[in-house]
């Protein structure tokens, strides 16, 4: 296969695969943004919609249920949080659309009927997945609360269904697991491809960030497979009937009571270790404070928050007219309570986030006490949105009870809050106007001068233009497969869906590489093993990258020559990282998780071809400038003074303020050596993978004529203005 039909192969793009109907025909209890979203998630087929609370998720997520019972003539499946399910089949029954129960009794294939279902997702594994040619995720968040074994029966009970919709209110837009595993389940993209090709690793384990490029056309690629709104006129619609009335906050700051704790004043602030500790400690206080607040008008309905059942017991005592819900009531038990008082059954609901925090309609209160707060933002707001939401004609009062023991905790929601605010207003602004598309061609630049030669382009293709047999020497550190992806251009090596198109992708320059190498001369190759982490694969171990690309080199007609060892710190690992296997209390827990850390290798090949009378010797190491105990040194197979700082900086002014830093730059000191060993001075040095220049700018320096591509436009422009410096500062030492 030549490369631009691998390139064909390569694009990746999301192909509708639902169907087109008139809005005119759909519900018409649906307001015009309704149907628009309706009609546009059943074009794609699989959707998802991304919309506030109180936007109408239920009834677009029922029409569109609807519509693809009509248009498949199958059953079609709503999978959504306990309780919800009475609600919804209510909601259906108001806009003409019949919902039933699933059960092991009563489904599909023992009444014969196809028509739309409804389960819970904790009832999973009692369903027949197979039979459904649709499915609704009400409250798809849950994508990113169950990982692990439950996440993936999730996405894999439902691979094979043809029409997919999710629904829910907060993803946060930098929320790498609840966006990844939305577009694994709906078979946009996988979690880990979308990793590789828009975020970027932070200090700390799993930790990741949007590259500072990357936002604009991230946030344009979910708005493909998404709507993203908080009120219509973020998709180009009119907000009547939409404004809320006012959400009072008022928080209630407790003073707690002095603690035997060695100091002369409590502690203002509280980590995972100690938080249920400090709630035992300020029960009464804040529980006193909550039962004040819940007496004030006895007519009006009233949800308290609360974070341990022996606050509820504490509650009930005192509130008689309150029912508390449990997680270890059974599913009938909590779902007549749940809908008992939405249906103004009982006056006080007693309940904790985690049980009744999605999903439910609660306009009928307009009184929300929290007994106490964690750390979670989501959790505060859609606890709220059960009150606050569409159809909510009066102001609602959210009642925090705080303590001066727990400032932190305020203190980080507070936090949250502006970040997911500023969060939502860029992918909003980003999603819904952006029409995504992978970058297909580049700019060709080139800049030639007596002592360098760089080009901006694609080295498959620019390499082709090198004459054989004319470069004396090679090195350069490759894409570590598609670990990082570093531009939105198909034409990137890095950006692969998997290793094997990586490999693909590589075996085109590996063969140029051969060709234009001197025979005789040297290729010195940077690579390292790859971590694999149980949450995107299910296991923990190593992927044996350097073995793969060692295998596909020789394949192109290279000879094994030698290989190096570059020790790396697996202390500085461990704390950059976090790394269980690094870890040791893991070593003194259970050492069969426990590891090494991850050294480095340059492995250099040859070759091997012609007369060996006709290879030109590499001379460039005498007596006189290398010693038998530097050679003794470098001749080790492992390097143990490799300083990984040691790397070509990005001089000022260099990078653009939304760019990033070059993700893993070769360290000079690797590049030096490798050139002193294996070339002459005034030898073509030759890197495929130029980056911000290193093996140019090394090459130049140590008298060689230095010869790179780079794709990526920010980072040849680095390489430029780097080589521009070196090239003053050399004309400066000439000067003294």
């Amino acid at each position: 296969m030549d490369y631009d039909k691998f390139l064909e192969q390569k694009i990746k793009k999301h192909v509708k695969n639902g169907f087109t109907i008139s809005e005119d025909i759909l519900n018409s209890n649906l307001f015009p943004f309704q149907k628009f979203i309706v009609s546009k998630a059943l074009e794609v087929g699989k959707y998802a919609i991304f919309a506030d609370c109180g936007l109408g998720k239920t009834i677009i997520q029922l029409e569109w249920a609807y519509q693809v019972w009509k248009y498949t003539h199958q059953p079609v499946l709503i999978l959504a949080p306990l309780a919800v399910s009475g609600q919804t089949i209510q909601e259906g029954k108001k806009f003409g659309i019949e919902v039933f129960k699933y059960s092991e009794i009563e489904n599909p294939i023992t009444t014969g009927y196809g028509g739309i279902w409804i389960s819970n997702y904790e009832q999973l594994d009692n369903i027949n997945c197979n039979i459904f040619d649709g499915v609704v995720l009400d409250e798809s968040s849950i994508l990113k609360n169950y990982t692990g074994k439950i996440k993936n029966k999730i996405i894999d009970n439902f691979s094979d269904t043809k029409y997919k919709l999710c629904c829910t209110a907060t993803p946060s837009p930098n929320d790498l697991n609840e966006i990844g595993n939305h577009s694994e389940f709906l078979d946009v993209m996988e979690a880990p491809e979308m990793r590789a090709r828009w975020f970027i690793r932070d200090e700390g384990i799993n930790n990741y960030r949007l590259k500072g490029h990357a936002e604009e056309d991230f946030y344009g690629w979910v708005g493909t497979w998404a709507s993203v709104l908080r009120m219509p006129s973020d998709i180009g619609f009119k907000n009547d009937g939409f404004i809320l009335p006012p959400l009072n906050f008022i928080e209630d700051k407790i003073i707690t009571s002095k603690r035997d704790n060695g100091k002369l004043f409590n502690d203002i602030a509280v980590d995972a270790t100690n938080y249920h500790q400090e709630l035992r400690s300020s029960m009464k206080e804040r529980l006193n404070k909550v039962v004040e607040i819940a007496n004030r008008n006895k007519n009006e309905n009233c949800i308290i928050w609360i974070r341990q059942n022996i606050e509820g017991d504490y509650l009930k005592n005192l509130l008689l007219d309150a029912r508390e819900v449990r997680g270890c009531e059974s599913t009938e038990s909590k779902e007549n309570k749940l809908l008992g008082f939405a249906n103004n059954k009982f006056r006080i609901l007693i309940t904790k986030p985690k049980i009744a925090q999605f999903g439910m309609n609660y306009q009928n209160c307009h009184t929300q006490i929290f007994a106490s707060l964690d750390f979670s933002f989501e959790s505060l707001y859609q606890s709220i949105r059960r009150s606050y939401r569409f159809k909510q004609d009066k102001e609602v009062n959210i009642y925090l009870i705080t303590t001066d023991t727990m400032e932190n905790v305020t203190d980080a929601i507070n936090k949250k809050q502006n970040n997911h605010n500023k969060m939502m207003e860029g992918i909003i602004m980003s999603a819904n106007k952006k029409t995504y598309k992978l970058k297909t061609d580049y700019k060709k630049i080139e800049i030639k001068t007596d002592d360098y030669h760089i080009i901006q382009g694609d080295s498959c293709e620019i390499m082709k233009e090198i004459p054989d047999n004319s470069i004396d020497f090679s090195v350069f550190s490759p894409p570590f497969s598609n670990l990082f992806i570093y531009s939105d251009n198909i034409r990137d090596i890095g950006n692969c869906v998997n290793h094997e198109e990586f490999y693909r992708n590589y075996k085109f320059i590996l063969k140029e590489l051969y060709r234009i190498i001197a025979p005789g001369r040297l290729v010195a190759i940077h690579t390292k093993d790859l971590a694999i982490y149980k949450n995107s694969s299910g296991y923990t171990g190593l992927y044996d990258f350097t073995g793969n690309c060692h295998r596909l080199t020789e394949s192109v007609g290279f000879k094994y020559h030698s290989k190096i060892t570059i020790w790396t710190d697996p202390v500085l690992e461990m704390q950059r990282t976090k790394t269980q296997r690094l870890l040791y209390k893991q070593v003194t827990s259970d050492s069969s998780y426990s590891g090494i850390g991850l050294p480095e290798y340059v492995t250099i090949y040859k070759k091997w071809e012609g007369d060996e009378d006709d290879w030109t010797p590499i001379t460039n190491l005498t007596k006189q400038n290398f010693t038998l105990e530097q050679w003794q040194q470098w001749a080790s197979p492992v390097w143990m003074d490799i300083r990984r700082t040691d790397v070509l900086n990005d001089y000022r002014g260099a990078r653009d303020n939304r760019d990033e830093k070059h993700i893993c730059p070769l360290q000079m000191g690797v590049i030096a050596r490798c050139i002193s060993l294996w070339s002459n001075e005034g030898d073509k040095v030759f890197t495929p993978f130029m980056g911000i220049g290193s093996e140019v700018y090394q090459a130049v320096k140590m008298n060689r004529k230095g010869m790179g591509i780079e794709l990526k436009d920010s980072y040849f422009e680095m390489a430029k203005k780097n080589l521009e410096q070196l090239m003053k500062e050399k004309k400066q030492e000439q000067l003294f």
